[in-house]
């Protein structure tokens, strides 16, 4: 991380993350779409105990780095909510061929 000196910088700085964890967030899902292929059922897709870990390793991983936790929490399970309904679409797409 960059010291900025004006207001505007610091502006440049924010809007280059924002483009990188889009970019991030996009190739997450790209992976969830190649995971779809691996499993055998759509309860697989919604396994519960998978989402708890993510979930858990997120939000250790955001106190370790001074974050809410809350605020990752709520991020990642919307993230997971919609991607979960990408990868029962891929799967479906996938069965049906």
């Amino acid at each position: 991380m960059r010291k900025c000196n004006t207001l505007e910088e610091a502006r440049e700085e924010i809007d280059k993350l924002d483009t990188e964890i889009v970019e991030l967030i996009a190739n997450r899902n790209e992976y969830i779409k190649q995971i779809a292929h691996f499993k055998n059922t759509v309860d697989e897709i919604k396994e519960q105990e998978r989402i708890d870990a993510v979930i858990s390793k997120v939000r250790e991983q955001a106190i370790s780095l001074g974050l809410s936790p809350n605020l990752i929490t709520d991020l990642y399970i919307r993230m997971i909510n919609a991607m979960v309904e990408s990868e029962i679409s891929e799967f479906n797409n996938a069965k049906s061929l």
